[in-house]
């Protein structure tokens, strides 16, 4: 043999060696190994006992006896060469196939906990390690895409969640999350909100925005506070228990279906390629956004320039395009346009700046 063969020998040795030890590294691995050694040996003698002339019946039930050495009584007679070999087969792997299924099912479970265990105080930890964070109450539909897009933004959070299958989404996705009930205090103290900069709950349940919002105020006074409405009434109970802003999804998709036809050119300019949803993450991570905002007929910008109404903003927005009714609009209006009723805009505004944009323009039609 040549040296390169004995090498290649030696290489492919090392490799079985190898791929045998990731097999028994695993503990589901050797679960699973285990198991269907057991299984064949089963089947193995069962087949040997049916062959002498034995029912699967008491085949089985002489396999079950033996594997888990339980000692009763035998069905029949083990009077033969044949079905003493097969006893002592059975006796030897049967046993011994249990015994390394039995050490890698406790293996599994105390691995599984202590994984469990060592994920969960790491996870804690980075908590504690987080400031001017995000809390997100809630990890149900809008939770999802508060969460995506956070992600996207760069801007560091974590979530508290009471349900089981949503907590284990979560963290399956990698994000910070604590399973516990957001509506109590100590949650929150866990998740930080002493340092934190914005709490928002997005839960379906008004009663339980509402009392987070409590809580939380109570705990961080200078927290900006972002809470989800479902019913209209809900919005002042909301804003009287101190959040900062309130969101009614209803009332934002009906503008936004809203805006789409009015606006169809802005509209599909901004929201229609990959490569503007790309730019509009990268003015989220420095805190502005772009986006369309009608002009009511109750705005007192209306008659006004361009120039005028950025004049009276301070720099809480700049306009970058305009969508005009009869569908005559431009991207880059000059200085001496002048914006009339009805009129879409485009905006760069700063985050946090919503009010300004709803004193000067009018307010759209969800609450902002």
């Amino acid at each position: 043999m040549s040296g390169r063969q004995h090498h290649q020998r030696r290489r492919r040795r090392a490799a079985l060696l190898a791929w045998i030890g990731g097999l028994l590294a695993s503990p589901l691995r050797n679960l699973i190994l285990g198991g269907i050694f057991v299984l064949c040996i089963c089947l193995l003698a069962a087949i040997g006992y049916m062959a002498a002339g034995w029912s699967f019946g008491d085949a089985l039930y002489m396999v079950v006896l033996t594997i888990y050495t339980v000692g009763y009584d035998e069905v029949r007679a083990i009077n033969t060469p044949m079905l003493r070999a097969n006893t002592m087969m059975l006796i030897i792997l049967g046993c011994t196939g249990m015994i390394f299924l039995t050490g890698a099912l406790v293996q599994f479970i105390t691995i599984t906990q202590f994984q469990q265990m060592l994920g969960t105080r790491r996870m804690m930890n980075e908590i504690d390690r987080l400031t001017d964070h995000v809390i997100i109450c809630g990890f149900g539909r809008i939770g999802i895409m508060l969460a995506q897009e956070l992600t996207a933004g760069r801007a560091p959070f974590v979530i508290l969640e009471r349900s089981d299958r949503r907590f284990a989404e979560a963290r399956d996705l990698g994000y910070l999350c604590i399973q516990a009930d957001a509506t109590d205090e100590n949650t929150l103290q866990i998740a930080g909100i002493a340092r934190a900069r914005v709490l928002a709950t997005v839960l379906p349940d008004d009663a339980a925005n509402v009392f987070i919002t409590l809580s939380a105020r109570s705990l961080n006074a200078s927290l900006e506070i972002i809470a989800r409405g479902e019913v209209a009434s809900t919005e002042r109970k909301l804003l009287q228990a101190g959040a900062n802003r309130v969101v009614m999804p209803t009332h934002i998709g009906a503008e936004r279906i809203a805006q789409m036809i009015l606006f169809r050119d802005s509209e599909s300019f901004l929201q229609g390629t990959d490569r503007m949803r790309a730019f509009h993450r990268q003015l989220l991570e420095i805190g502005l956004k772009l986006f369309t905002h009608p002009v009511s007929p109750e705005s007192s910008c209306v008659g006004q320039t361009v120039a005028e109404i950025e004049h009276r903003a301070a720099g809480s927005f700049f306009i970058v395009g305009l969508d005009r009714p009869d569908g005559q609009g431009t991207n880059h209006p000059q200085p001496d346009t002048v914006i009339e009723a009805g009129d879409g805009v485009v905006l760069v505004s700063r985050d946090g700046h919503a009010h300004v944009v709803a004193s000067l323009l009018g307010a759209p039609l969800s609450t902002i």
